[in-house]
């Protein structure tokens, strides 16, 4: 368990953090979501004991960060390895900082670079590299020990869709071998396909956190999407007429129907069925995290 309480965080006159709190359960996928300073970064390198809070605290497993640091992998948001060293090289020196056998963290390297298929870079120098690879060799070096918390900085940042697809394969893998990983991104359709639980922060303060599933639930569930056979301007004639919603419109292949009561779902159903209406689908619709993210701070790429 990582518990965040009350930090604070000043930069002169500039408060980074204030009073943020949040808990990140061991073995769950989590979104720490905010716009460019909000304070994301601030907050994680104080998790790393990178540096102190001026106030609050960070524990992991009720120890201080300091007693943890082996245990974190780390993909930052910018690229910080050594242009002129080969890869290999990179991976058995960081690796060994780590803890590691020069040995082990060779034959980890490999494994690595097998499984986000990049071992033809093995023995290349990273400012060869495209920046899209250059973002693999730095998941790779953040997972090098195999730790047990993973922090991922904007980890698809100038990926490809073929590359962002690898990553997400292999960091899917680790979560669903129990591992910890925190995503610090911008990209919400990423987030929300991985993460249980988010944080969202504005100016230093948590805005929204929970269970992203509960967290849709609260909102209202009044809106349906519903694609059906034959004509569609029949079907919805049809609805508007017999069911009388509050609102209906066109939506890709289909309609979205609000009604006044999210119990009249049911009844739109009968309704349906009763008129033999041949049902393709019929689903309720909620926000997505960016609906919900632009709700509580604002459009995503504005800067604080």
């Amino acid at each position: 368990m990582i518990e965040v309480t009350d930090l604070t965080k000043d930069f002169g006159k500039k408060r980074a953090l204030n009073n943020l709190s949040f808990k990140v359960s061991p073995g769950k996928a989590f979104g720490l979501l905010g716009r460019n300073g909000a304070g994301k970064t601030t907050c994680i390198r104080i998790i790393m004991d990178i540096f102190p809070a001026d106030s609050g605290k960070v524990t992991i497993d009720s120890h201080s960060p300091r007693e943890n640091t082996r245990r974190i992998g780390y993909l930052p948001e910018e690229r910080g390895l050594y242009p002129k060293k080969t890869i290999i090289e990179q991976m058995i020196y960081i690796g060994e900082l780590r803890g590691l056998k020069s040995h082990e963290a060779k034959r980890n390297a490999e494994n690595l670079l097998e499984q986000l298929e990049a071992t033809e870079y093995l023995g290349r120098k990273l400012d060869t590299l495209s920046k899209g690879n250059q973002q693999k060799i730095q998941l790779a070096i953040a997972l090098i020990n195999d730790p047990e918390i993973l922090i991922l900085d904007e980890p698809f940042s100038g990926l490809d869709p073929v590359n962002a697809h690898i990553l997400k394969k292999l960091v899917s893998e680790k979560v669903k071998a129990g591992r910890t990983v925190i995503f610090s991104s911008h990209q919400m359709p990423a987030v929300e396909e991985f993460c249980d639980e988010i944080c969202i922060i504005d100016n230093g303060a948590a805005v929204l956190t929970g269970n992203l599933r509960e967290i849709k639930r609260s909102y209202p569930r009044n809106n349906i999407y519903i694609e059906a056979e034959g004509n569609k301007r029949q079907l919805k004639d049809d609805i508007t007429r017999g069911f009388k919603p509050e609102e209906i419109e066109e939506s890709g292949g289909g309609f979205n129907v609000r009604i006044s009561d999210p119990e009249q779902r049911d009844g739109l159903l009968r309704f349906i069925a009763d008129n033999k209406i041949k049902l393709d689908v019929f689903s309720i619709i909620e926000p997505t995290l960016e609906d919900i993210f632009i709700e509580k701070v604002g459009q995503a790429n504005e800067s604080v």
